[in-house]
């Protein structure tokens, strides 16, 4: 049986030494680096070549032990099932790895009831064990369906690996992320935040939610589909979190954007239990996008200083002045201010900004995610359906879960839920 090594051209080297050596010196470097990767190359075909036989050579060797145990040894009487007798071979695969490989398998008949017997090792080896979680990584981190071939290690007479196998094997595997996202259970994490932000498939928005425990870490909670972020669908997503175990009974921070729909989803279904946090970052770039080009760069600066005052007083006191000045210049300016300004400073009112700003004075944490989910799945150019971006989503989230970091200022995360506590108390009694 052959075994098939591909060789890719390596690159060329380019960087300032190369430049700056004279072409003696670029001559005897470009010598060495090729001796030098062609002793790598030399050493990988030779493992792969001792690595694959040995491989095949214990596949056949587990075959021949379950024909013998069923038969009994070749030209021998004794051993074996009674009625049981070698029946000729047939072509066959099995996987190695992530590899479907062409083996030659024996086959066993059972003479008195005139039906074949299937060998349980050859049964057990036609599992792919780590195939489709192969191929969703492979996709996932940019490997086209059509590159894959050219790509895999090379492997002797492997077959099953055109663009419409490797695409089963990504539906599948990505199918059961997605059953494990949307089907996770809520109710053991303790949340104190709660970030929510859109991300872009094709005509559609995906809602994410990303939410925050009391000690810091990041979990990713769900989304939905909707073709903008409407009050309608954002509230029945919130409502699925609940019934899948979120607890908002403890009170939690919302850091938002500006998007009229999922505020009002937060104020209709979380009510006074929740406390909103508009980003600052996007409330900023609002207000100034209506200045003159020769003004943004002035207010935007000034925005920024105002928000990064310590304390909730000085902030409004900052934050008052800068409206008196765009009074005078733009009235739609003062409206974009305006609109949701208290809810830009609730950090401040919480007395948490020094310690939490960073983390939670803009929706950069979810900002983030979405960047990262972004160089996953926006490689796709062609989405064809809501199953296919659902899969994808949800596999790129599961993905990056894991490696998301713990938010700076977890420490005072108790304070936080403490804060918001006593906050939404008393606006519960101002209410009264």
């Amino acid at each position: 049986m052959r075994s098939v090594v591909r060789i890719g051209a390596e690159g060329k080297g380019g960087g300032e030494e190369n430049s700056a050596a004279g072409p003696a010196g670029r001559s005897e470097i470009g010598a060495a680096t090729e001796s030098s990767t062609a002793r790598a190359i030399d050493a990988r075909a030779e493992l792969i070549q001792a690595l694959i036989p040995i491989g095949l050579d214990a596949v056949n060797e587990l075959l021949q032990q379950e024909v013998i145990a069923l038969v009994g040894a070749r030209y021998s009487r004794d051993g074996g099932q009674a009625d049981c007798a070698r029946w000729g071979r047939q072509p066959g695969s099995v996987y190695l790895g992530d590899h479907k490989v062409a083996v030659t398998v024996p086959r066993v008949r059972d003479l008195g009831r005139r039906q074949e017997v299937p060998l349980a090792s050859y049964q057990a080896l036609g599992r792919p064990r780590r195939a489709e979680d192969a191929a969703l990584l492979k996709l996932l981190k940019g490997l086209s369906c059509r590159d894959y071939e050219a790509c895999v290690d090379p492997a002797a007479e492997t077959f099953g690996l055109a663009a419409s196998s490797l695409s089963r094997r990504f539906k599948r595997a990505s199918a059961k992320k997605l059953a494990e996202l949307t089907k996770r259970d809520l109710s053991g994490y303790d949340l104190v935040a709660l970030f929510l932000d859109g991300k872009t498939f094709g005509d559609d928005q995906m809602v994410i939610g990303l939410g925050i425990t009391i000690s810091g870490e990041k979990v990713v909670l769900g989304f939905v589909q909707t073709s903008t972020e409407n009050e309608r669908t954002c509230s029945a997503f919130l409502r699925g979190l609940v019934d899948r175990g979120l607890n908002i009974q403890r009170g939690l921070l919302c850091v938002i954007d500006g998007s009229k729909g999922l505020r009002k989803a937060v104020d209709k279904f979380f009510g006074d239990q929740a406390a909103v946090q508009r980003c600052q970052w996007h409330k900023r770039e609002n207000v100034v996008s209506h200045l003159p080009a020769s003004q943004q760069t002035t207010y935007r600066q000034k925005l920024q200083r105002a928000y990064d005052q310590p304390t909730y007083t000085k902030a409004k006191s900052a934050l008052s002045r800068i409206r008196s000045e765009l009074s005078v210049l733009n009235a739609s300016a003062v409206s974009s201010l305006d609109e949701g300004f208290d809810e830009t400073l609730t950090l401040h009112r919480l007395g948490l900004f020094e310690e939490l700003g960073r983390s939670f004075k803009t929706t950069n944490c979810i900002e983030n995610l979405n960047a990262l989910v972004a160089q996953r799945t926006d490689k796709v150019d062609c989405w064809k359906n809501a199953d296919q971006k659902h899969r994808w989503l949800a596999t790129a989230l599961l993905d990056i879960e894991p490696r998301l970091r713990t938010v700076c200022g977890h420490q005072h995360l108790t304070r936080l839920r403490s804060a918001l506590q006593t906050h939404l108390k008393g606006c519960l009694e101002e209410v009264a």
